[in-house]
């Protein structure tokens, strides 16, 4: 059974009182996880509030019992990978094992340009990501004195103590599409892959691509999670549907891979993914004040799916 989950923007407008109010609302909801980018900014201004990742991790993981959680995701280009994986084993052990791990290369280039963060040429940021991830595994993975002599980073008998409590650590998402860079990780390093904005025929098709990839690995294809995530333009009313979509073509927007519609519709569409193996899909939920909307989200199409 496909499993719900909410992803919210980092950089729109994201403070504590917003935070703490989204996570404790989709904890008593029943969504089953809450993830968020991690930005400084969008690529154009305004710029708006944006909540520091791990502050706001940590406090979730505190002040919440069941949902798993985590940053969809997080960039190599950010921080140096010791401190992602020191970060990170400690915020999983903070909420008993919910967090999950996502991260990526990077690729907004306006933040990387105004705060001082290398992004690279396409090429060398996924040679820097995949440094990244040898890092970030193998120090939450292994308790053996670790050397790591790359390019970007340089690591020489290191230990990170205390292990995580959960054996391996938190389960690491990749996301992206491409064939080329990141299935090819995702196969190698992932727990979980999530896609981006795919209609259900190009999930499907990368899904399949992926099953090989994970094979050529030794690896089994059930051993990755599926996971998509993808806007949602939802109304509880088709007169308030009308209103979010101001002139959209709800046809174009489905060939787009967005969810858009009533209830009703919203359940149709989730279970063409589902039908497609997407095992959870994170609903983006940009209006960061919207919670009736999720409420009534929750109430109306939760129940569809458990």
């Amino acid at each position: 059974m496909i499993e719900l989950a909410i992803m919210i923007e980092g950089q729109n407008g994201l403070n504590w009182k917003r935070w703490q109010r989204i996570a404790l609302l989709i904890e008593e909801l029943g969504f089953a996880g809450l993830c968020r980018s991690d930005h400084f900014t969008n690529g154009a201004p305004p710029d708006l509030d944006s909540l520091e990742l791990w502050l706001s991790l940590s406090w979730l993981a505190d002040h919440t019992k069941r949902i798993e959680f985590g940053p969809l995701v997080s960039p190599v280009s950010f921080r140096h990978p010791v401190f992602t994986a020191r970060m990170a084993g400690a915020v999983d052990d903070l909420s008993g094992g919910r967090l999950q791990l996502g991260l990526g290369a990077g690729w907004q280039e306006r933040e990387h340009h105004n705060f001082g963060f290398a992004l690279l040429d396409l090429r060398s940021r996924f040679a820097r990501f995949y440094e990244g991830l040898e890092v970030i595994t193998h120090l939450l993975k292994d308790d053996s004195p670790y050397t790591f002599e790359g390019k970007y980073y340089q690591l020489f008998e290191v230990s990170l103590l205390p292990k995580p409590t959960r054996p391996g650590g938190p389960p690491i998402i990749i996301g992206g599409n491409g064939t080329h860079q990141t299935l090819p990780l995702v196969a190698k390093y992932a727990n979980e892959w999530n896609a981006v904005f795919l209609p259900p025929a190009d999930f499907q098709r990368l899904s399949l691509r992926l099953d090989t990839l994970l094979e050529k690995n030794n690896r089994q294809p059930a051993s990755v999670r599926r996971s998509l995530m993808t806007n949602l333009t939802y109304g509880r009313n088709d007169q308030e549907l009308h209103n979010k979509l101001k002139g959209r073509s709800k046809p174009e927007m489905h060939t787009r891979g967005l969810l858009v519609g009533t209830s009703a519709e919203i359940v149709d569409q989730v279970g063409e993914l589902a039908s497609v193996g997407v095992q959870r899909v994170m609903l983006q939920w940009l209006d960061l004040d919207d919670l009736d909307g999720l409420e009534a989200l929750a109430v109306t199409v939760l129940p569809q799916f458990k």
